[in-house]
């Protein structure tokens, strides 16, 4: 991998495994729902056996993912669009196109997982389109954020949150392991310009990782993206889009810096490089609304894993792509992805 995109950290043992377990009730409260039809969107498809995911918005207007188990789950950030009443404003709130935070929790409600499901919030970071539904988020649940005690002094010092979060606040810590109901969680330092992390989450043998907003991958992120099964990288930006585009110099600079952003050539290339064949869904996540596209980020991540002679499917789970040795999907920016049975 070029040097550039590489920051080498000394540690390189294995994390330790310390484990704190928090589990609450987990007894699911809906039946798993059928499939619309067997080859497409796995939209409405129920809790499953296994891992679940989906996605409510991915980018600078707003993130926030579920992944769960037939117990129950998680979110992953919570950065959507607010309920009305919480907004100071109540006409023209921020982020219309982004999906509201009850819209998600009714499409959440649709595939089997009610509120009460949903365990905790994992915090990657304190820029507002990762948190800006926490605090509603957490009430709504009864749930916990789990996030390192520097996220939250961020979160507090830079953001416009309430205090009362910390009530819900468990502190977590980098390579030091956690449990939330049956999965066990990992998180592990990016490169960024606040304090940030990523999360390795393990259930019955599958790990799914999350690995966005960073602007290098540094070894120990590596580590961890190396191992996954279904890895959620960031693909911000193409650089040629980036370079011609309207950014000022300096904004410019901030995106391709160590602590920016990553782009498409970088996350296609870790990914081809670091292929193995228990790696089946590669998700790709954050695209930039002005430096980047679907179509864009989608042909370089194919063209990198076909160049090493693999067969890429679009993860429709339309029966010509099953037999796909890995699967790519692009995370939507204002609307829900599918529906996903990963496991």
């Amino acid at each position: 991998m070029p040097g550039h995109k590489y920051k080498g950290y000394t540690n390189d043992g294995r994390p330790l495994k310390i484990a704190f377990d928090v589990d609450g009730d987990d007894t699911p409260h809906m039946s798993p729902l059928p499939l619309d039809n067997d080859t497409a969107r796995q939209r409405y498809a129920g809790v499953g056996k296994g891992l679940c995911f989906i996605s409510f918005g991915s980018g600078s207007s707003g993130n926030m993912a579920y992944l769960g188990t037939p117990r129950g789950g998680i979110l992953i950030d919570a950065g959507i669009r607010e309920p009305v009443k919480y907004h100071r404003k109540k006409k023209n709130p921020e982020q219309p196109n982004v999906l509201t935070l009850d819209q998600a929790f009714a499409e959440l409600e649709r595939n089997g997982v009610s509120v009460d499901m949903i365990k905790g919030v994992l915090l990657t970071h304190a820029h507002q389109d990762h948190m800006r539904c926490l605090y509603p988020a957490v009430s709504r649940c009864k749930c916990s954020v789990y996030c390192t005690m520097g996220v939250m002094s961020q979160l507090l010092q830079r953001c416009r949150i309430s205090g009362r979060i910390t009530d819900h606040h468990v502190p977590i810590f980098k390579e030091i392991p956690f449990r939330v109901l049956d999965m066990e969680i990992t998180a592990f330092e990016t490169s960024h310009d606040v304090k940030s992390v990523g999360f390795s989450i393990e259930y019955e043998g599958e790990r799914f990782v999350v690995a966005t907003d960073m602007g290098v991958i540094t070894e120990r992120a590596a580590y961890y993206m190396s191992r996954a099964n279904h890895l959620m990288i960031e693909c911000n930006y193409d650089l040629d889009m980036l370079e011609h585009g309207r950014y000022p110099q300096m904004l410019k600079d901030r995106v391709k810096g160590e602590k920016g952003h990553l782009d498409n050539a970088v996350a296609s290339q870790f990914v081809a490089q670091h292929y193995h064949e228990s790696l089946r869904h590669v998700f790709l996540c954050h695209l930039s609304k002005d430096n980047n596209t679907e179509e864009i980020a989608l042909s370089k991540m194919r063209q990198a894993l076909e160049g090493r002679g693999l067969s890429v499917g679009d993860a429709s789970n339309a029966a010509s792509q099953r037999d796909r040795d890995v699967q790519i999907y692009a995370l939507p920016r204002y609307i829900s992805s599918s529906w996903f049975v990963l496991a």
